[in-house]
């Protein structure tokens, strides 16, 4: 629905908004000057209209009291259709696009000015009629008080009645049918301008001196308008009478009735019942207060003792609490014992001894009961029963159902209200109380009566000389009620005849009316229930057509919506009303157009071209006035791009996207709503023309957010929700049932899973004896579950909690259930993690892990500790512990232990516990045994070593440290750590100089033992070594040896030649004189060497140890050792002998620090 405003002031071109239809409610709009409500609405559904208020702000008539009764209906309809259908659109979970139309219909919350233009329009519709106020007129009640006026004694007592009539009208009061002389009493004044009476007690006075029963009379020339009888009552709050109340003595199990009896006020007081400290008294099925104030006990049972009961009575008017003298009880039982264990416990009666019994009413009493109720009152049915166990409640009708939409049950079932009762609500209705001892019903029989009620309430006649017209009175009630008519204030059958006039039951039918025949008529219907009173006067006038609201305004209204152009007039006789456009002659009515019978014109949907000037005529016999309406027409506002639906974590970010078209001639607007109120953009949100984002989304961010696009004609609105997932809710309420000697059924209701579903539920419980305020886990269900079985242990005093789990993380803790302590047994395990250490060489420490609450099974736990030596079959010796350990002093070093400890409490011991072997202290090992150090080449040490002979405890390892020397300079000392189980270890040198220091020490836990001590052999020669080792550094020495190597390898690369062309080398294939025939070594052309003298050649070299080698006469090349350098004939040939092999023995016994020559170095590879 679009709403409509005008503003402006007199003589100026008024202006009318007439806004898009998103709203589903007619209301006018606002501008920087003064507003007026005028007729302009449009509507969705077809066939409702609103009219409004004339300019000036009175009411005016569009017709002479004949409207379309059926509009009315309409509306109500319409209005009902649009909430059913957004509630629907939410129940059956449309997302943001589907749910735009029904939001752009249902969901904008009309404001006030909404409320006071449909008033007008029921008024209207209704058939109201109002002259203009410059016209005369009879009075009319504008305002009265209630009819039962309850007055507080403290303040001054006010009596309202105003009224209107032109002339204005003058005010005269009767009291108790009595006329009030106001002038006697000083107390009593009469506002200015009004009838209200005022009884001022400033200056002394009771005012229950002026209880009684008043009405107002306002009366001017043209008739007199009556009030209601106003029975005028002062508020009471007596005080309780005292009385001295002995102990009430009542048997377990017994029903019990604690009455209050509050002394009667007025109003009524509020009953309540609490303990004399102030603490209000716990109710439940078993203990409840009635609706007359009783506290009712279906059982007694023996914790009601605990407390004392009083009766509380709050007062309306004074707002003060009455207290009445505590009732005190003593409770007779069979079982003095209070276990609070036992409260709980699913049959409690019988563990306390308490006879079951079948159910009995307490109230009412009987089998059956009667009850009358009014029609539009509430109806309070209400059945209270004593039994052992506690009874339960039902409630049915007779031959039908309980009505659903207006029934509910209060009090823990006992009782049922039913609201708004109409007559089909009468008949029987019954209450069945049943506990497994049997059942029992009563029968109420409700009889519905009804004070007079409106069908046709008479309404002001307007009439011109010589019409005819009629007043309407009519009513229902039960018992039926009876009409009287009156006229100005007296009885119609004591007024003076009138010709004119012509009573025939519930109607007065006028004929021919003339001036004469002004007055005011009242018609009071009634029976014995109530009373109705209503006025309703006849004005006879001849007033020419008026226009009533203000000339040449200016309309803005939105395409394709229904609006209707109302031209509030008044005339007498009737004037009829057409509607012209653009100057043109013929009537609007019919096809796009339709007129109502109040002048209202109606365009069906509007269009462009129906924009244009409108013109209303108003024309009576007496003359015509007419109006002028511009109307232009705007495109509508719509979002085109509507938010969806979201679903987030704590943390993202969130976009919600909201795109607008509209009219460019109106002012956009767009702002957001979250759950449908004002959202605040604070700094985690980001607020643009299209979109809304908010930045690290928590969970109260979750809700609904409507995107509000408005200028000021007409408004969209579009509406996503945003699922925030978070963690699950505590659960809560949780209760023990079947309780047993070792398992207790858990119940709770499951919190809200906050859009993540629950997986699993841990259950925690925490016990008072061993570690108060700790809790444990105890198991863990499914999520699926809100019950479980839980496996107790003996001699703990348990309290649960339950925490909810989902995807998202854990719930805080439920509130702890009630404790609940299991009866004790003796131990049925042992400590465990029994173990026995020396914490010094001559003792050891027994120690284990104590046994918690759960296994302790009964008070006084304790520990009974047994060791002896392992082996020795010595007699056990024992102690008892309360703690976790024992020392035994006096042990020999690191020897074996049997060790038992068994848990006793005072229900006795626990299983026999298991032998374990423990040790006494360590001390310090001995040193490792046969520690060897062996060099199988230059690059590596070899070291070997045998555990130690006395280990004194357990090896943990063994520590090497090592440190390089070189005469007197020392390396940078190493550390190794070895495990337990390694005995060798290999070391690679540095360099081929260095000797090396071994320390080798093993380990216990005490520490490091006695070390074992070795270095590495010394190489042979070890000064020529080092002379060695410095020359080979030089550079000199370096380029020498490469050329060295370079040459020998020429040479083998041309031994290697010869040798593969004969075994023999030519040495004097280049002579000038060849060899004679007579020389056998010459006929091959080849050269026998000889080694016969076994000499050295002429300058080869000597060993290093300064002797010359052995020579040998293998010709192979192989041979060719580490000799000197070979010399050459003149020729060119070779003559020198080669070197000797090198000795092997010496290389197998790797004792010599010999330098290996790089000449060897390359013969070796060959």
């Amino acid at each position: 629905m679009r709403w409509l405003a005008a503003r402006g002031a007199a003589g100026d071109a008024r202006e009318v908004a007439a806004p898009g239809a998103d709203i589903w409610d007619c209301a006018q709009g606002w501008s920087r000057s003064s507003w007026r409500l005028i007729d302009l609405c449009a509507i969705w559904e077809p066939g409702v209209f609103l009219p409004s208020a004339a300019a000036d702000g009175s009411r005016a008539s569009t017709g002479v009291g004949k409207s379309r009764p059926n509009e009315a209906e309409k509306l109500s309809t319409v209005r009902k259709a649009h909430i059913e259908r957004h509630k629907a659109s939410r129940a059956c979970g449309l997302g943001s696009r589907e749910q735009g139309l029904v939001l752009r219909m249902a969901r904008q919350q009309a404001p006030p000015w909404v409320h006071v233009a449909l008033i007008f329009f029921l008024l209207s519709l209704g058939g109201a009629i109002e002259i203009p106020m410059d016209l005369t007129q009879p009075p009319t009640i504008t305002k009265q008080s209630v009819k039962d006026h309850i007055v507080d004694p403290r303040d001054n007592i006010l009596i309202e009645c105003e009224a209107k009539g032109n002339p204005a009208p003058s005010f005269h009061w009767t009291r108790n049918s009595r006329f009030f002389n106001i002038a006697k009493d000083p107390r009593v004044s009469m506002r200015r301008r009004s009838g209200t009476l005022v009884i001022d007690f400033r200056s002394g006075g009771r005012p229950e001196e002026y209880e009684g029963e008043y009405q107002c009379f306002a009366r001017n020339k043209f008739g007199t308008a009556l009030s209601n009888r106003i029975r005028l009552q002062v508020s009471k709050s007596p005080l309780w009478p005292k009385e001295n109340l002995d102990p009430v003595v009542v048997q377990e199990g017994a029903p019990l009735t604690l009455q209050c009896n509050p002394p009667p006020g007025l109003p009524s007081p509020v009953i309540f019942w609490m303990s004399s400290s102030m603490e209000p008294i716990t109710q439940d099925k078993r203990v409840s207060q009635g609706h007359n104030g009783d506290l009712y006990f279906s059982n007694v049972m023996l914790q009601d003792m605990q407390t004392d009961y009083s009766c509380n009575a709050r007062f309306h008017f004074t707002h003060t609490i009455q207290q009445k003298n505590p009732f005190t009880l003593k409770v007779l039982t069979n079982n003095p014992y209070n276990d609070s264990s036992l409260r709980n416990h699913p049959d409690i009666y019988s563990a306390r001894g308490v006879a079951e019994r079948t159910p009995s009413f307490m109230y009412p009493q009987g089998t059956s009961s009667s009850q009358m109720v009014l029609r539009g009152m509430d109806l309070l049915l209400e059945c209270i029963a004593s039994g052992v166990p506690t009874p339960d409640i039902a409630w049915y009708k007779k031959g039908g159902d309980l009505p659903s939409n207006k029934a509910k049950f209060e009090n823990f079932n006992k009782a049922l209200r039913i609201t708004n009762v109409s007559e089909e609500d009468s008949g029987e209705y019954f209450c069945l109380a049943s506990n497994k001892m049997g059942s029992i019903r009563h029968t109420i029989s409700v009889r519905v009566k009804a004070a007079p009620y409106w069908l046709d309430e008479p309404k002001n006649l307007i009439l011109a000389p010589g019409e005819d017209g009629r007043l309407v009175c009519r009513a229902n009630g039960n018992p039926k009620p009876t009409v009287q008519w009156m006229v100005n204030g007296e009885p119609l059958q004591s007024a003076p005849p009138n010709p004119n006039r012509e009573v025939a039951g519930d109607t007065i039918i006028f004929r021919d009316t003339q001036i004469s025949s002004r007055a005011v008529y009242q018609c009071n219907t009634s029976n014995e229930h109530g009373y109705l009173l209503a006025n309703a006067f006849v004005s006879v006038l001849d007033v020419p057509p008026r226009m009533l609201s203000p000339r040449n305004q200016l309309i803005r209204v939105i395409l394709y919506n229904r609006t209707r152009l109302d031209c509030p007039f008044f005339g007498s006789p009737i004037p009829t009303l057409r509607w012209f456009k653009n100057g043109q002659g013929s009537n609007l009515d019919g096809g796009n157009y339709h007129v109502y019978e109040n002048g209202s014109l109606e365009i069906k949907m509007i269009r462009k071209e129906d924009q244009g000037i409108y013109t209303c005529v108003a024309t009576n016999i007496l003359g015509k006035a007419e109006n002028q309406v511009r109307l232009e027409v705007k495109d509508p506002t719509r979002i085109y791009r509507m938010p969806e639906d979201q679903v987030a974590k704590r943390g993202t970010t969130v976009q919600l996207e909201c795109r607008v078209k509209h009219d460019p001639s109106l002012k956009l607007t767009v702002s957001w709503l979250k759950d449908d109120e004002p959202l605040y953009i604070g700094n985690r949100m980001k607020k643009e023309d299209d979109s809304l984002t908010i930045f690290g989304v928590a969970e109260r961010d979750q809700g609904s957010y409507t995107c509000m696009a408005s200028t000021e004609l007409d408004q969209d609105l579009a509406k996503a929700y945003l699922t925030v997932l978070g963690r699950p809710d505590r659960p809560r309420d949780l209760e023990l049932t079947d309780l047993a000697e070792r398992s207790v059924r858990l119940t709770w209701i499951p919190g809200d899973d906050n859009n993540s579903p629950i997986t699993d539920y841990v259950v925690q419980f925490e016990e008072d004896q061993f570690q108060p305020g700790v809790w444990h886990d105890h198991s863990k269900f499914p999520g699926s579950v809100n019950s479980a079985v839980l496996h107790l242990s003996p001699y703990v005093n348990y309290q649960f909690r339950v925490i909810a789990v989902n995807e998202v993380g854990s719930s805080h803790p439920s509130l702890p259930s009630e404790r609940y302590r299991t009866s004790g047994a003796p131990p049925e395990s042992n400590p465990s993690d029994v173990k026995g250490e020396g914490t010094r060489k001559n003792n050891m420490e027994i120690t284990w892990t104590p046994m918690n609450a759960t296994s302790a099974f009964g008070p006084n736990l304790r520990y009974i500790v047994k060791w002896r030596r392992r082996e020795t079959r010595e007699t056990w010796n024992n102690v008892t512990v309360w703690g976790s350990r024992y020392v035994v002093g006096q042990t020999p070093v690191y020897v074996p232990y049997e060790i038992r400890v068994q848990a006793e409490n005072d229900f006795g011991k626990g299983p026999e516990p298991d032998t374990v072997i423990g040790y006494s202290g360590e001390d310090l090992p001995s040193a490792p045994r046969r520690f060897r150090v062996r060099q199988p080449n230059l690059e590596t040490i070899n070291l070997e070593w045998d555990h130690p002979e006395h280990p004194n405890g357990i090896l943990i390892g063994y520590t090497l440290r090592y440190v390089p020397f070189n005469g007197t300079k020392l390396g940078k000392q190493m550390v190794e750590n070895f495990s337990p189980n390694q005995t060798k270890f290999s070391v690679q040198r540095a360099d081929p100089v260095s000797r090396y220091r071994f320390s080798l020490s093993a380990r216990t836990q005490v520490g490091s033992g006695e070390a074992a001590t070795e270095e590495s052999p010394a190489p042979p020669n070890e000064a020529y070594t080092n002379n060695q080792a410095d020359i080979a550094t030089q550079g000199w020495f370096i380029g020498l040896m490469c050329a060295i190597a370079l040459l020998v390898l020429i040479l083998l690369i041309v031994c290697f030649i010869k040798r593969s062309r004969g075994g023999k080398y030519p040495v004097r294939e280049k002579k000038d004189v060849p060899l004679g025939p007579e020389d056998p070594k010459e006929e091959d052309g080849s050269f026998d060497y000889s080694d016969e003298d076994n000499k050295p050649l002429q300058g080869s070299q000597t060993s290093l140890d300064g002797t010359i080698k052995q020579q040998e006469s293998d010709d192979s090349l192989v041979d060719y050792g580490e000799g000197g350098e070979g010399q050459f004939n003149e020729d060119g040939s070779f003559i020198g002998q080669y070197t000797v092999k090198k000795d092997k023995e010496e290389t197998e016994g790797n004792e010599s620090s010999e330098a290996t020559s790089p000449v060897n170095a390359i013969y070796s590879l060959a």
